[in-house]
């Protein structure tokens, strides 16, 4: 990707920076800017459409890549790859070796390679010793001191250190971005399950279908003609809501805590504030489809200039970007297991266990909560948790991204601990809709699960597969002491988050988990034609961002920051 492109628009307006002695113009102003640069995004994309069937997928082939047998391995796998057909159609199994050929509505894999471990009753007992409550990867975190100490003073939890190269806002983006491409439909959790029987409810492209969902015609109920609905929680924004409180969304995910439906709320606001610039009072369709490109290209260009180098650490975005995709090279763009569910589950450990939501919400005092509280209850609970309305429920960005005010927090780094509140999840945030089990309410444990029900690999398996070296046994002494093997044959899940430990400090993953996030997030973005990758700006040059920065630049970065002012919901336009 190119990035020496002269930049395009307006240049600043030197009266609204002697108006602001700190250069960053008021909302109105720089709302004023976009104006004369909106024109400059080309090729809108349609709607994610309907994704045909595949065809029968014969489970005896998956029963031999799970037993290692004759047909698995690096070289089968290339192969199988090779034998694929082009038009999407796979010839067989569940094997999809560096992306395949599956049907973008199924998830697939990246490797073909064995699982980790045969199931049983040791191997049950071994992982969820591993991921209980007051276990190796609780951070054990003194909660009792509640939430303010915990951030203030974070020696409080020597086992859940802060990341200095992280705000606190990229996890919430992290999850933001997972709902907008993954929604697994038809697996039980520990039970193994072959990929055809389940289906991945999401386009597999950062499309925002999340807050989408199919457009005016298709999700009616979102809309008020071409704008974005959303609604007043008291003080400011809130989600549509229904009469029993449930929100009304293109993802109900995007409830589950304060903080993500804050950012579900920040990009229909963004949404509504680039079609009022591109339209007028009376938008049109081509008015709809010209906004919705606008916010789709500049929504990519954070995924990778600002989030994804903070997952996985610039160098290994730049090795990508120039050297190419070893490991995720499909033909049409979809979701692989190891990706949902080993490596991108990394940002679990970047959650804190308490955050200062705003800065004067609370009766015009911060509030401050845990992410999630078992003992909250009400209607305005003591926590962070989605699903309610009430005054002081909103997020003053300030705390989560950067807007220069110092103001901002950090998030964890990525090592093999995650703070205590995960340890006990609300029981609304535990899908049963398909008669499932309640089962542990155990973040860790649950992720650990998964890795049987989708049977996958081990991550010394995956780093071999990638060239990679292979962390020692002294790396994982403490997992081996479980038994079952583990410290030879590890979970990818918890090999990728104890690898960016050892590897990276904590900063951001290491060379196997960064490698399958990052190729999977840029993969997803050359695949999909409408994508700012694979756009221009007016005069044939690789496509920058059209809208202006709080800085009044134009061209040349463009931030959260800058399209949460753009929203109106920058600590500016809130004054708080």
């Amino acid at each position: 990707m190119s990035e020496n492109i002269t930049s395009q628009g307006p240049a600043v307006d030197n009266s609204i920076a002697e108006a602001h002695p700190s250069g960053s113009p008021s909302r109105r102003a720089f709302l004023g800017l976009m104006g004369a640069s909106v024109g400059a995004a080309v090729a809108a994309p349609s709607l994610a459409g309907a994704q045909a069937e595949p065809e029968a997928i014969d489970d005896r082939l998956e029963h031999q890549r799970k037993r290692g047998g004759p047909g698995s391995g690096r070289d089968a796998g290339r192969d199988a790859g090779r034998d694929a057909g082009r038009d999407g159609i796979p010839n067989g199994g569940d094997q999809n070796p560096g992306g395949g050929n599956a049907a973008p509505d199924r998830f697939s894999r990246l490797f073909d390679l064995p699982p980790f471990a045969e199931p049983s009753r040791e191997l049950r007992e071994a992982l969820t010793e591993m991921g209980r409550p007051g276990g190796m990867m609780d951070a054990n975190d003194p909660l009792e001191v509640g939430p303010i100490r915990l951030i203030t003073e974070p020696d409080l939890s020597p086992n859940n250190r802060d990341n200095p190269t992280h705000t606190a806002g990229v996890t919430f983006m992290g999850q933001f971005l997972d709902h907008d491409i993954t929604r697994d439909a038809g697996s039980r959790l520990g039970r193994v399950t072959p990929v055809r029987r389940s289906r991945n409810l999401r386009s597999a492209t950062f499309d925002l279908d999340s807050v989408y969902g199919g457009g005016p015609d298709e999700s009616p109920e979102l809309y008020d003609g071409f704008r974005l609905r959303i609604e007043s929680g008291g003080q400011f924004e809130d989600l549509l809501r229904d009469d029993d409180g449930n929100a009304i969304l293109g993802d109900d995910r995007n409830d589950e805590n304060l903080m993500i439906s804050g950012l579900q709320c920040a990009f229909i606001m963004f949404h509504n504030a680039v079609l009022t610039d591109v339209s007028g009072r009376t938008p049109t369709a081509a008015n709809f489809e010209t906004t919705q490109r606008i916010v789709r290209h500049h929504y990519q260009w954070i995924i990778v200039h600002e989030i994804l180098p903070q997952f996985v650490g610039q160098e290994m975005v730049d090795d990508i970007l120039g050297n190419g995709r070893r490991v995720y090279t499909p033909n049409i763009a979809r979701i692989p297991l190891e990706f949902q569910t080993a490596a991108y589950r990394f940002g679990h450990s970047m959650i804190r266990p308490s955050y200062r939501a705003n800065l004067a919400g609370d009766n015009g005092d911060p509030f401050f909560a845990m992410v999630f509280n078992p003992d909250a209850s009400g209607d305005d609970p003591e926590d962070l948790t989605g699903r309610h309305r009430a005054e002081r429920r909103f997020i003053g960005w300030q705390t989560f991204f950067d807007f220069g005010d110092g103001e901002v927090k950090p998030n964890k780094v990525i090592d093999t601990t995650m703070s205590t509140p995960l340890f006990q999840l609300p029981m609304f945030t535990i899908p049963t809709a398909r008669g499932e089990d309640v089962g542990p309410t155990s973040l860790a444990t649950r992720n650990l699960l998964r890795h049987i029900t989708w049977g996958i690999p081990s991550g010394q398996r995956v780093a071999d597969e990638m060239g990679v070296d292979r962390l020692s046994t002294a790396d994982l002494s403490d997992v081996g002491q479980l038994g079952a093997n583990l410290d030879r044959s590890t979970p990818l899940f918890f090999y990728v988050l104890r690898e960016a430990d050892v590897v990276a400090d904590g900063r951001h993953l290491g060379p196997v988990g960064g490698r399958i996030v990052g190729e999977v997030f840029l993969g997803i973005l050359e695949e999909d034609s409408t994508s700012y990758l694979n756009s221009t700006d007016p005069v044939g040059g690789a496509w920058r961002p059209t809208l202006a920065q709080r800085s009044g630049s134009v061209g040349i970065d463009f931030t959260m920051a800058d399209m949460l002012t753009i929203a109106g919901v920058d600590p500016e336009s809130r004054g708080q």
